[in-house]
């Protein structure tokens, strides 16, 4: 009898390990990670965990050939400055992802140390404040005094305030999108738009599912977040500008745009949409949707062919939209 006890628990959790193994399926093999295929959904305990873990370190200083500082921002947080040896006069305000919920500047370190040093533009990547303890519109004014500054400081810098842009990956990427509508709605020069499978609509949270978000972050952690940043009901109701830039209907007079998802990402179809507004509104835009990629899949399986090319996309666009021109 005791050996049968023993035995249901240990099928219960082979049958759900073999669920979500089974998760994996469509991914692209170069981009398959078991890990992927077990990290729970969010929710308050799986948030309180993953903020239990330290952030990485950030050494201060030369690294990569590439300079790090930190300073703080007036009326905002702090960000972390990477300047590179050769720095061409442009700049890219990155902004993390996390959902809002989690994350950190510290996380996208060797991120932000990639871009400045491949494209020459000085990178500044922002802290904010997180949901649900500060819900919209905390962290994208934390975002928007960071450009705010940005602009102020660049001429003492030699950054050309006509060659800045403002990017980030998922959540980061959704309040990318909100600060570039703010700009141009306050008339403050943004050149470029780079998003990485951003985190546009919560409506998302409300539409049938279907094989989308099975990876990483799926719709119950989606919907959680959401939920944190905007409240319960966001969907059925009207939300404040810029909150969830997917709903703004005038989308005319918004900088070029990079926007980059995979298939299986859970914000694939809202992506996909965004970029074809873009483009109906005579926005330029460059779309990548790359097969059998899952949300993050960049980060989770970094050296695949796919996704190094993946990048290489991303930070070419960075550097021809942020370009001195004659």
């Amino acid at each position: 009898m005791k050996a049968r006890w023993i035995l249901i628990p240990v099928l219960g959790v082979s049958a759900t390990v073999a669920a979500r193994m089974r998760r994996l399926r469509g991914v692209a093999p170069e981009l398959s990670n078991p890990a992927a295929a077990l990290l729970p959904s969010m929710g308050p305990i799986p948030l309180r965990v993953a903020r239990l873990l330290p952030a990485p370190p950030v050494a201060l200083g030369a690294e990569g050939g590439v300079d790090v500082r930190r300073e703080d921002v007036p009326g905002g947080q702090d960000v972390y400055v990477y300047t590179p040896a050769v720095p061409n006069g442009a700049a890219l305000l990155w902004i993390h992802g996390g959902g809002t919920i989690i994350g950190s500047p510290e996380i996208d370190h060797r991120r932000c140390i990639r871009i400045a040093r491949d494209t020459g533009a000085v990178v500044v990547s922002a802290r904010y404040r997180l949901a649900p303890e500060h819900p919209f519109p905390a962290g994208h004014d934390d975002c928007y005094a960071a450009l705010r500054w940005l602009h102020r400081v660049a001429p003492e810098r030699g950054i050309d305030p006509a060659r800045i842009g403002v990017g980030g990956a998922s959540a980061g990427g959704g309040l990318t999108a909100g600060v570039v509508q703010r700009a141009v709605d306050e008339a403050l020069p943004v050149a470029f738009q780079l998003l990485v499978y951003p985190m546009l609509d919560d409506r998302t949270t409300t539409r049938p599912a279907d094989h989308r978000g099975a990876l990483v972050w799926t719709r119950r952690s989606n919907a959680f977040a959401w939920d944190a940043y905007l409240g319960a009901g966001h969907a059925e109701r009207e939300v404040p500008a810029y909150a969830a830039p997917a709903r703004r209907a005038d989308l005319s007079g918004l900088p070029p745009a990079w926007i980059g998802v995979g298939e299986l990402d859970l914000f694939h179809d809202e992506d996909v949409d965004y970029a074809r507004r873009l483009e109906a509104a005579r926005v330029p835009v460059e779309l990548l949707v790359e097969p059998g990629m899952y949300h993050a899949a960049d980060l989770a399986a970094a050296r695949a062919a796919s996704m190094r090319a993946f990048l290489r996309s991303a930070i070419s666009s960075t550097e021809s939209h942020l370009a001195a021109r004659d």
